[in-house]
């Protein structure tokens, strides 16, 4: 297979003709207006798999643990079958109207939606409407969720010189983890400063309601920003697709499908390790809540510090490369990592989990960057958008539930490797079929 490349070039093969590349400050602004968005969404996405097992309680008393946590984890994928339909809207949308205001729409659903839950009653006041209106809110934020990842990553992709690609997207990727990495600081602060009653009866909210002031910071940076040089210099040519989606399908369906590949091991992987093994660590190996945000918090810092340096090595050596190194050390070393996990020893649970994250990490790097080289401006968002977010939706937030079902049904407390691992071997097959698109390996300038 190789990359479709049909109509424009690569994303910041070179300025519009007649308009200066980029300075220093502006890659800045995009890149900080970028990321910000990513940090809200997955703030939220980190909040409820941490505190799965808590909302559990409060959503679905049925009094068994495991009852509780399969419920949670159920509500937790739910708004990810939607994300698809999000990504079409807002992916069509982007392509049409342009980047920047689209993604100020998008910040604003998804901030609306999470604020919500943190208001929302209890099982215990008023019964069945709870978990009914928590699927409405989960499934609002899985439909704006849907238009983030995609026009976020484009977006600095479109303003970052080529051989800089890998280095700058891959901060939109690390804005996720850092929306993970303050999620769990906030439950690991809730979990020393409050009791498990106090958590149970109104402590879970906080959470919640803080994403309206970060939510209000993204609105706010992403207002001030400017429509990406390509875009702009599209519609000044009178080029903007009218029917992008239709575009997309038919001229770019293979691209589409191989980011759909490159997205599967993305997402099974880190809602695994970043979402699911928290709870997992408390509810079935039996640590600590207090281990188990420690564990979240020193992983996910790991990940955050290799991203950016996997992200710029991929513009030196390649995307295909890296890539394929995470996807091999997936094969090799999850299975004896989530062994390792089981132990009783508090470090040596901590250092398997930061040991996955760090697999994860040097696949997140030049992911993004790969991605959006597989398109051309006139359809990035949304080509890029429909192709991730249907394998997010299949292989993602399922993650949780599937594995919490195969430890259950299987009686293997390490089988969530076994999905780690299947999920490497079908990207693996992509990553080596697809032509390298950096920009140092293939000469563009």
């Amino acid at each position: 297979m190789s990359v479709d490349r049909q109509t424009a070039a690569p994303p910041g093969a070179r300025p519009p003709e007649g308009q200066l590349a980029p300075s220093r400050s502006t890659l800045r602004r995009a890149a900080a207006g970028a990321t910000i968005g990513s940090v809200v969404e997955w703030f939220d996405v980190a909040v409820y798999g941490y505190l799965a097992s808590v909302l559990g309680k409060v959503f679905f008393p049925t009094g068994d643990p495991t009852t509780q946590l399969l419920s949670s984890f159920a509500v937790f994928g739910v708004a990810f079958a939607v994300r698809p339909l999000g990504g079409i809207f807002f992916g069509t949308l982007g392509d049409r109207i342009g980047r920047q205001k689209t993604l100020a729409w998008v910040i604003i659903s998804v901030s609306v939606a999470t604020l919500c839950i943190g208001l929302l009653p209890s099982y215990a006041s008023i019964g069945l409407f709870a978990p009914v209106l928590l699927v409405v809110l989960r499934l609002i934020q899985g439909f704006s969720a849907g238009g983030e990842m995609g026009g976020a990553s484009a977006y600095v992709a479109e303003y970052a010189p080529p051989r800089r690609r890998g280095f700058l997207v891959s901060l939109v990727e690390m804005g996720c983890i850092l929306g993970f990495l303050l999620g769990s600081l906030v439950v690991l602060v809730l979990n020393l400063a409050l009791t498990s009653e106090q958590i149970l009866d109104w402590g879970w909210r906080v959470p919640f309601l803080m994403t309206a002031p970060l939510g209000l910071v993204g609105l706010y940076i992403r207002n001030k920003l400017e429509e990406t040089p390509e875009f702009t210099a599209l519609r000044a040519e009178g080029k903007v697709s009218k029917r992008p989606l239709l575009e997309s399908v038919t001229l770019h369906w293979r691209s589409i499908l191989r980011t759909a590949g490159y997205a599967l091991f993305q997402n099974a992987a880190l809602y695994v390790i970043l979402t699911f093994i928290p709870s997992y660590q408390e509810s079935t190996l039996g640590h600590t809540a207090t281990l188990a945000s420690v564990s979240s918090v020193v992983s996910m810092i790991l990940v955050c510090a290799v991203i950016p340096l996997t992200g710029g090595l991929s513009d030196r050596v390649g995307r295909r490369p890296v890539l394929a190194a995470s996807c091999v050390l997936a094969l090799l070393f999850s299975y004896p990592l989530f062994l390792m996990m089981e132990t009783d020893n508090a470090v040596l649970a901590v250092a398997a989990h930061c040991g996955l994250g760090l697999i994860l990490a040097v696949f997140l790097g030049p992911t993004l960057a790969a991605m959006n080289e597989l398109f051309s401006t006139r359809v990035r968002y949304g080509g890029f958008s429909l192709g991730y977010n249907l394998s997010v939706s299949a292989f993602g937030g399922t993650a949780p539930f599937i594995v919490t079902f195969l430890v259950a049904e299987t009686g293997i407390i390490a089988s969530p490797a076994f999905y780690v691992m299947a999920s490497a071997v079908i990207t693996l097959a992509v990553v080596l079929t697809t032509r390298e698109s950096a920009p140092a390996r293939t000469g563009e300038a």
